[in-house]
């Protein structure tokens, strides 16, 4: 959304707690991982998805731009769901690209609950409508101006030019693409729950044949875990954050902190679930798990959500079919896949 481009793009993920920057290349439908680098951000830079310290989060973006030896100097960035408004909408396949642009912006007065001065907003038709084929269906997104110019802003102080602002929701949803081809029947006629677990959000999108129709986010995440070691272990919060990091705690961690830990993320996944179940009459399923974000490769968590859900639960890993360029740390990346949808679906909108 607010904005599109031909030219060599860096996808940002801007979180709570690190930046991921990742440059992709693709040739006859396969993609290379050219560019990658993490950086983590400094404590409260971003909160709730609000950037906070702009300096600090533009410095981390130049760093991971350096680390990652990238020569692309335009970026892609998303806000969260909970700081956009999407609707889709309907009007006549018979007007005139002017005449669909002014009713778009009639009817958004109407839609936003924010003066159109103070919000950013984009469109995108989406083709026919699958009811009526006189009609077309199109895509409304709005943000506040400030969670749009913030994004952008940073960007630019770290050296970069910023080409698009997407949703995450959206962005997410483009690089699902990349995991369902591990589904069955590349993910259609299935209802996927795509949990992400953050350092302090837990997000979950529930997709239909590879569309979402469903997204909520809540308070829960890994820093719950490094706040646990920090207490048990009489460790400060930096202290705790490097040992758990680096896998250097004493012997009794696994059944003492992270089982425990554990335990709550596959509670936090089954209440989740059971909010989407009551909130839709439509769906009261869920074929497959698929748990992205940091905390998705806590090792033994996909099998105990299985068995906590009953539904079968893998790990988000969107490079699987992808070949990697030499820049680029095959460890440091397989680490960190399951953290890199949002990256993933920023970079893959340079081929749209």
């Amino acid at each position: 959304m607010f904005g599109r481009t031909k030219a060599p793009l860096l996808g940002i993920d801007i979180s709570s707690s690190v930046v991921k920057v990742l440059e992709l290349s693709e040739k006859a439908g396969k993609y290379t991982v050219e560019s990658y680098a993490a950086e983590p951000l400094p404590f409260n830079a971003v909160i709730e998805g609000r950037i906070e310290n702009k300096e600090e989060v533009a410095a981390a973006i130049k760093r991971a731009v350096k680390r990652s030896g990238t020569k692309a100097k335009e970026g892609a960035v998303a806000v969260s769901a909970n700081a956009a408004i999407t609707k889709i909408i309907s009007y006549s396949a018979s007007l005139s690209e002017r005449e669909l642009e002014d009713q778009i912006m009639m009817e958004a007065e109407a839609l936003i609950p924010y003066p159109l001065e103070e919000v950013r907003l984009d469109f995108e038709v989406l083709g026919r409508s699958l009811t009526d084929v006189d009609v077309v269906d199109v895509l409304l997104a709005a943000s506040r101006s400030e969670n749009v110019d913030a994004r952008t802003e940073v960007l630019e102080k770290a050296g970069l030019t910023p080409r698009i602002v997407d949703v995450e929701a959206y962005t997410m949803e483009t690089a699902f693409s990349l995991v369902s081809e591990q589904l069955t029947n590349n993910g259609q006629g299935l209802t996927v729950a795509v949990v992400d677990i953050g350092a302090n959000i837990t997000t979950l999108h529930v997709l239909v044949d590879g569309k979402i129709v469903f997204t909520r986010e809540q308070t829960f995440g890994g820093n719950i875990l490094t706040e646990e070691i920090e207490r048990h272990y009489g460790l400060s919060y930096q202290e705790a954050g490097r040992a758990k990091k680096e896998n250097s705690l004493p012997d009794d961690y696994a059944e003492k902190v992270l089982d425990p830990f554990k335990r709550s993320m596959a509670t936090t996944v089954t209440r989740a679930l059971q909010f989407f179940f009551s909130a839709s009459a439509q769906y009261q399923s869920i074929d497959h798990v698929v748990l992205s974000g940091g905390c998705a490769s806590i090792q033994g968590v996909d099998t105990m959500i299985a068995e906590e859900t009953g539904t079968s639960t893998s790990i988000a890993n969107p490079f699987s079919d992808m070949t990697i360029g030499k820049r680029v740390s095959l460890q440091a990346l397989s680490n960190d896949s399951p953290s890199m949808l949002i990256a993933c679906g920023l970079a893959m909108r340079n081929f749209d």
